[in-house]
């Protein structure tokens, strides 16, 4: 015997859902608005975009916003380049070191990032000294900092495929190991990868406590310096990384929705 939903449920739940959303909405909209408005605020309660051209004319900022940049780039490469084939052979040949791998990923999450700091100190002495003192060495740090939340994403996607009856077949047909990798795995994870690389780039470019301590010039080093002097600047800075992250989430949404509807259609 089929049971159907009352009507007057259904209406009290979507009703529900559209109050639910609109409250996080607001939560989450208004900051940004506030932001904005603050960003936008002249002289004599006039509105003025000095503050988002001056984004431009700081050299300091810039040279900031393209190191951190760079850093986002070079650390979600570094994390793909060590996670999706550790994470790969794992499955397939060694699946009871799966817990461990799980245990040392999920282990820069619950070490502090002034913990992280204490202990990397003196082992950045020694990378300053081998690789110069360019803040581009911070990839190896951002790159362990990262490993907690890519891992999560890869391993969905890992889970989502039968990646042991692919790398089999792809194998019986004379593929190499870094074929089945390269043409079998990534085509069918590339959501989870663009995913895992998303949340890379949003904590680099969020990160300041591990770059200020070891005294690297990134985004948010500039932006808490120029915060001390110019506040609308800083927040108008603040208010274009959250933008930016927003636009990359919805990029992320969007490929992920064509990739289904194209696996449906074939």
């Amino acid at each position: 015997m089929a049971v159907t939903a009352k009507p007057g449920r259904k209406i009290g739940g979507t009703v529900l859902r559209w109050v639910v959303l609109v409250v996080l909405g607001f939560y989450f909209v208004l900051p940004l608005v506030a932001m904005g408005e603050f960003s936008t605020r002249g002289i004599n309660n006039t509105r003025s975009l000095d503050s988002w051209t001056g984004i431009f004319s700081d050299p300091d900022l810039v040279d900031a916003i393209l190191t951190s940049v760079e850093l986002a780039v070079l650390s979600s490469v570094l994390m793909l380049v060590l996670l999706v084939p550790t994470m790969a052979w794992i499955r397939l040949r060694l699946p009871k070191l799966g817990r461990l791998v799980e245990f040392l990923c999920l282990l820069p999450l619950t070490i502090p990032a002034i913990v992280l700091v204490v202990g990397m100190a003196p082992l950045y002495a020694w990378v300053n000294y081998f690789l110069g003192d360019s803040p581009l060495t911070l990839t190896f740090v951002y790159a362990v900092l990262v490993l907690p939340f890519a891992y999560r994403a890869i391993d969905a996607g890992l889970a989502s495929i039968d990646l042991k009856t692919l790398a089999e077949a792809a194998r019986s047909l004379g593929a190499s190991w870094g074929t089945v990798l390269w043409r079998i795995v990534v085509p069918n994870i590339r959501t989870a990868l663009i995913g895992a690389s998303l949340l890379s780039v949003a904590l680099v470019l969020g990160e300041f406590t591990i770059a200020s301590l070891l005294n690297f010039e990134t985004l948010q080093v500039q932006v808490n310096l120029i915060g001390k002097r110019n506040a609308g600047l800083s927040i108008a800075v603040s208010l274009a990384c959250l933008v930016f992250a927003f636009v990359l989430l919805f990029l992320l949404s969007y490929v992920g929705q064509r990739r289904r509807v194209t696996v449906v259609e074939d």
